[in-house]
C-alpha cells in the first residue's frame, strides 16, 4: 500500500487539471451572473428552498449575491493561476458549498461534484509548478507528487460514473421512456431534430448511456483502450453539452482524462518546458496512517451515500428520498400539481393558497413533484401565520406522474403537513405509496 500511494509521479496531470478546474470555476461563477441564473434563482424568489437543516444559509439582500459570485469568480481565477492557492480553493469551497446548500430549485449534479472536487483540491499540492505562488516562493517548486493525489480524483470520477450507470438499470430506462420524454422538447433542433423522433435512437441513447457510464473508467485505465475511451468521452459529453445544456459538467468530467493518460504524454502536450520526473521515489510522510484513515472515511461515505435509498421504504423515483447526492442523473421525467389549503384552527376558516403569490414559476415546478419542498413550504406558511398570531394546519392535495404514466396522489391530504417532522433517514409516512 505504501509503495502504491506514496510513489512519486510527474505532476503534469495535476498542474493541468488545476488550471482547467480553476478556469471552469471562474466561468461558472461569472456565467451565473450573465446568464441571469443568480437573478432567477437567488434574487427574484421571496425565499429559497435550502437543504433541510441549513435554514441559516440565505441569499444576501439587494445586489449582494452578484458581488458574492464575483468574489467566487476571483477565487476560481486565483486557483487557475495558482495565486494564494490554498486560501483561494478553501474560500471557493466554503462559498460554493454555502450556495449549493442554500437552494435546490435548480439542483444539478455538477454543483455537488464541484463542491466535492473543491474540497479534495484543498489537500492537493497543485500550486507547486506553473503558479504565481512559485514565483513568490521558489522553494514551493516541485515536479513530482505522490500517486495518491491522482488516485483521489480518479476514484471520485469513478464513483460518479459507476453509480450514474447503475442507477439507469431500471425498467423505464431500459424501455427508453425517459430519453424519449427528454428529447420530445428538442424536436425543432436543426439536422438532428428528426433523428430524435426515432424509437431506435431512444433505445440507442438509453443503452449507450448505461454502457458509457459503467465502462468509461475501465476503458481509460487500460492503455490499449484509452484513446478509444477518450474519443468516446469527448463525443458523449459534447453531445450532452449541446443537446441538454448541462453547464460545465461535460467539460469538468472530460478534464479528468489527464489522470488516466501517461504523465509523460500530458507533460509533452501541455508543459513541454517542464522537466519530466521519472525517479519513482517512495517518500513516506510522517503521519501516513492519517492519510489511510482520512481517505478511507471519505470514500466510504461516497460509496454508501448513493445506496441509502435502498434502506428507505418505497420507490426513490416517487418519494425522492435518497435521490440527491447519489449521482442519479437525468433518470426520470416528473410532472405534477399540488394544492395547499390552510385551515385556521381557531375559526376553522379555510383558504386555498395561490402558489404564484409566494413562488417563482421554476420553484412551483419543483415544489409540485418534490416532497421535501412540499414539507418546507408548509413550514413556511405555518411560520408566517404564527408571526401574525395565527395557528394553522396545512393540507396538501395533488397528483404526480413519473415518466409519463398515469397521475397518482403523492401526499395524504388528511394529514397536517405543517405539524409533522421531516425524516432525514427514514420514510415520511405522509407520502402515499407508488402504485405501479
Amino acid at each position: 500500500m505504501e509503495k502504491f500511494l506514496f510513489r512519486h509521479i510527474d505532476n503534469a496531470p495535476l498542474i493541468v487539471f488545476r488550471i482547467i478546474f480553476g478556469l471552469l470555476l471562474f466561468l461558472e461563477s461569472v456565467g451565473a451572473i450573465f446568464t441571469g441564473w443568480i437573478t432567477r434563482t437567488l434574487v427574484e424568489p421571496k425565499f429559497t428552498f435550502n437543504f433541510i437543516g441549513f435554514d441559516f444559509l440565505q441569499p444576501l439582500p439587494g445586489n449582494g449575491m452578484y458581488f458574492y459570485y464575483i468574489i467566487m469568480g476571483v477565487f476560481g481565477f486565483c486557483v487557475m493561476i495558482g495565486y494564494r492557492y490554498r486560501l483561494a480553493i478553501i474560500s471557493f469551497f466554503l462559498m460554493w458549498s454555502a450556495t449549493y446548500l442554500m437552494q435546490k430549485s435548480s439542483y444539478n449534479n455538477h454543483y455537488y461534484l464541484t463542491a466535492l472536487l473543491s474540497f479534495l483540491m484543498i489537500f492537493q499540492p497543485a500550486n507547486n509548478y506553473l503558479s504565481l505562488d512559485v514565483k513568490r516562493k521558489p522553494e514551493l517548486k516541485s515536479i513530482s507528487v505522490p500517486f495518491w493525489t491522482s488516485l483521489l480524483l480518479m476514484l471520485q470520477i469513478g464513483i460518479v460514473y459507476f453509480y450514474g450507470g447503475i442507477a439507469k438499470i431500471y425498467p423505464d430506462w431500459l424501455n427508453a421512456i425517459p430519453v424519449k420524454l427528454f428529447l420530445s422538447s428538442k424536436l425543432d433542433y436543426p439536422i438532428v431534430g428528426e433523428l430524435f423522433t426515432k424509437e431506435w435512437f431512444h433505445y440507442f441513447l438509453s443503452y449507450s448511456g448505461i454502457f458509457f457510464d459503467v465502462l468509461i473508467v475501465p476503458l481509460l485505465l487500460f492503455r490499449k483502450t484509452r484513446v478509444f475511451g477518450f474519443a468516446l468521452s469527448v463525443f458523449f459529453h459534447l453531445f450532452n453539452a449541446i443537446i441538454f445544456q448541462v453547464g460545465i459538467f461535460p467539460f469538468l468530467t472530460l478534464s479528468f482524462a489527464v489522470f488516466f493518460f501517461d504523465p509523460k504524454a500530458i507533460r509533452n502536450i501541455f508543459l513541454k518546458r517542464k522537466p519530466f520526473y521519472d525517479k519513482n521515489e517512495i517518500i513516506l510522510p510522517q503521519q501516513k496512517n492519517y492519510y489511510y484513515i482520512l481517505i478511507g472515511i471519505y470514500f466510504t461515505i461516497q460509496a454508501l451515500l448513493p445506496l441509502r435509498h435502498w434502506l428507505i421504504k418505497d420507490n426513490v423515483l416517487w418519494t425522492e428520498e435518497g435521490h440527491r447526492l447519489s449521482w442519479r442523473m437525468m433518470l426520470r421525467s416528473k410532472r405534477g400539481f399540488q394544492t395547499f389549503t390552510v385551515v385556521d384552527k381557531a375559526s376553522n376558516k379555510k383558504e386555498t393558497i395561490q402558489l404564484s403569490d409566494y413562488l417563482t414559476h421554476k420553484q412551483i415546478g419543483s415544489l409540485n413533484t418534490k416532497p421535501d419542498m412540499i414539507w418546507q413550504f408548509a413550514q413556511r406558511l405555518k411560520k408566517e401565520a404564527a408571526n401574525n398570531g395565527q395557528d394553522i394546519a396545512v393540507y396538501v392535495k395533488g397528483k404526480v406522474n413519473v415518466n409519463g404514466r398515469q397521475y397518482q396522489p403523492l401526499v395524504n391530504d388528511t394529514i397536517d403537513i405543517a405539524a409533522v417532522k421531516w425524516q432525514h433517514f427514514r420514510h415520511n409516512n405522509w407520502l402515499l405509496p407508488y402504485q405501479k
